[in-house]
């Protein structure tokens, strides 16, 4: 992994282009945590997200950023759950065809999910290592490539 260079004015950006299409979650001041360290804790509830995770805001993020070639080439990421589910459904919903690879040890119950969300599942080793040579094939033969977080759009 490399070091991102993620700026305010990216996260900015970022927010104003999923405005809408990912949900606004509340934030509360979590008392016990904040006494407990020594600092102001602010919990950020994004399990009320549709599919439960953060991993929403960056991929719709990047997906938003694809040219119209990437659009039509489709995308493939590797994962067995959060990004997973996000990429398959913004993806959905822009039109996207969307590739999932997830390891042969995924439960079911994410595995059937993704699928439900609209993207096509490939299971392909036992682990995210395996899975990950998979999906980099994939991109190879012309797939955009949604990394789960070393990529500075869905990081912002």
């Amino acid at each position: 992994m490399t070091a991102l260079a993620v700026t305010r004015r990216d996260v900015e950006q970022a927010a104003a282009a999923i405005a809408g299409a990912v949900g606004r979650t509340p934030a509360l001041v979590s008392e016990t945590l904040s006494e407990i360290l020594g600092c102001h804790v602010v919990l950020k509830f994004e399990n009320l997200q549709f599919t439960a995770s953060y991993k929403e805001r960056g991929a719709r993020n990047r997906l938003l950023a694809l040219s119209a070639g990437e659009r039509a080439g489709g995308v493939v990421a590797v994962s067995a759950g959060n990004h997973a589910q996000a990429v398959a459904r913004h993806a959905a919903l822009l039109g996207i065809s969307a590739t999932i690879v997830m390891p042969t040890t995924t439960p079911f119950v994410k595995v059937a999910r993704t699928r439900h969300l609209g993207a096509t599942v490939e299971l392909a080793g036992t682990d995210l290592v395996q899975a990950m040579a998979r999906g980099r094939q994939l991109e190879a033969a012309g797939a955009t490539f949604v990394h789960p977080y070393d990529d500075p759009l869905v990081v912002a």
